[in-house]
């Protein structure tokens, strides 16, 4: 499903996807995240299964090409030599990759180069408006997901930092923000290992580890922003003394063209001149 947006994006022909559970926070009635649900509904875009791939749901719907994720929750590469029976089938690793990247691949692979080209350069160009008609916060900044596990801000509480490498961390960067760095010794080794977009930081850490003069938190509304900010392990960090603690919205975990415009969208409506 996290390749579903771009697929839209490109125009690509786009008959039925995987979805998420049905009505939770970043996602519609069918399971389609909220960024991209209005025009798969426009495409009539069938949703075939929420959570694990449906091996037959596929099948039914007679497809020419299949298009899956190597990794994520939403992978169904497990079932690769299935799904190859079925019809010509795609792996995409999206893991170390920026939504930019994965466009223009799924460009090239449906035939749609044009598009995927058009789509970049149009997001290029609405960064450079939005990085011209902001007053930037405090730097540097430190974008991140927390996940606050421990009700009250237990040692439960961790969270993953995103790097230079990541798709957020360059689309901060794209609007002209720098990025804070992570300190060495800060850093765990939780259950994805080491990746290059993230760095994953256990409770413990955190107060040394976010060292952003302000904080953008993905996956993240008002709630969420409010509740990090009154967070035990992260009082005493600038951000929060700065009162610098900004959501970007319970859709800016996936990115994708859609998601990555509403980003920028949140960024010019925070800080416009």
């Amino acid at each position: 499903m996290t390749l579903t947006g771009s697929l839209l994006a490109v125009d690509a022909p786009v008959t039925a996807s995987g979805a998420t559970m049905p009505n939770s926070p970043a996602a519609d009635d069918q399971g389609f995240f909220t960024q991209w649900s209005d025009v798969a509904k426009e495409k009539d875009v069938k949703a075939l299964y929420q959570g694990d791939p449906d091996v037959e749901a596929v099948l039914a719907e007679e497809p020419d090409l299949i298009v899956v994720s190597k990794t994520g929750q939403d992978s169904a590469n497990a079932i690769y030599d299935q799904l190859s029976d079925i019809a010509p089938t795609v792996v995409i690793d999206y893991g170390d990759k920026d939504w930019q990247e994965v466009t223009t691949k799924l460009g090239e692979i449906t035939g749609h180069e044009d598009e995927a080209k058009k789509v970049n350069d149009e997001f290029g160009s609405r960064a450079e408006e939005v990085k011209s008609a902001i007053d930037a916060p405090k730097q540097p900044v430190t974008g991140m997901i927390f996940n606050e596990k421990a009700k009250g801000g237990g040692s439960g509480a961790s969270a993953n930092i995103w790097t230079p490498e990541s798709a957020q961390g360059k689309l901060l960067q794209e609007v002209g923000f720098e990025l804070a760095e992570v300190p060495e010794g800060t850093a765990g080794q939780g259950e994805m290992g080491k990746r290059a977009d993230i760095v994953e930081v256990t409770g413990e850490n955190l107060s040394k580890a976010v060292t952003g003069e302000s904080v953008f938190l993905f996956n993240a509304n008002e709630k969420t922003a409010a509740s990090y900010a009154k967070n035990s392990l992260v009082e005493s960090t600038p951000a929060v003394k700065n009162d610098a603690v900004y959501p970007m919205g319970l859709d800016s975990f996936r990115l994708d063209y859609y998601s990555a415009t509403n980003v920028l969208d949140r960024i010019e409506d925070e800080f416009g001149k």
